[in-house]
């Protein structure tokens, strides 16, 4: 079971999602704006779904206000297709996105995925190309100074650096890292890679090697 909370200004999308979640046996908290969100209390939540396009403080904008203060799984509800939203959306700490419209079944799936992951025991620590990874608390360091990634860009990044020389497309990345396959997701993953080279690049490092026509791979 989880905490869950959904914020979206569609009182049918909340019902949706309230009464899919709980029939896994979830508990789920729904708001209709951020601004009815108690911040006070997020640390309770093992995942959050936003929609992006709410009046008052849109998604965007709130996802960036409280991603300090949480390091659950946070995933977008978007009705934007364009490539420059999704981007933007992602860039701004969250770590998924799902279409509008979806169905019951890929949102329990999304959701699992991601609850599955923050489940997942790693109990040991390995250093790969001057980063240490800490695989039990999904943190990376170089030099003593902890590099600020968001929990998909930590997975994205391991995945790669313990597999590092091999090369992977963006749709095996996404299905090793978020366990759930869909082609439109490639997006999502060169946006991430984007966020992780900007976050090495403060420490002169780019361990993230593209391999053109194929996908990328750790140095």
């Amino acid at each position: 079971m989880a905490y869950i909370l959904a914020v979206d200004d569609d009182k049918a999308i909340l019902a949706l999602i309230r009464r899919a979640l709980e029939k896994d046996g979830h508990t789920v908290t729904v708001c209709e704006s951020a601004g009815e969100v108690d911040t006070l209390f997020l640390s309770r939540y093992d995942l959050i779904l936003l929609d992006i396009m709410m009046p008052g403080t849109d998604g965007i904008s709130f996802c960036r206000d409280i991603r300090s203060q949480v390091d659950c799984p946070l995933l977008f509800l978007t009705a934007r297709t364009d490539e420059s939203s999704i981007m933007n959306a992602l860039g701004s700490g969250a770590d998924d996105y799902i279409m509008k419209p979806f169905g019951i079944g890929e949102l329990r799936a999304r959701v699992q995925a991601h609850l599955r992951r923050e489940k997942r025991e790693k109990k040991n620590a390995v250093q790969i190309s001057g980063v240490l990874f800490d695989l039990a608390g999904k943190q990376a360091e170089i030099e003593n100074h902890l590099v600020p990634l968001t929990k998909s860009e930590y997975e994205i990044s391991e995945c790669l650096a313990l597999n590092h020389g091999q090369v992977f497309s963006k749709e095996q990345i996404f299905e090793k890292v978020f366990g759930y396959d869909r082609d439109s997701d490639a997006a999502a993953i060169t946006e991430h890679v984007k966020n992780i080279r900007a976050k090495f690049a403060e420490y002169k490092m780019n361990p993230i090697e593209t391999v053109w026509g194929i996908g990328y791979k750790w140095k």
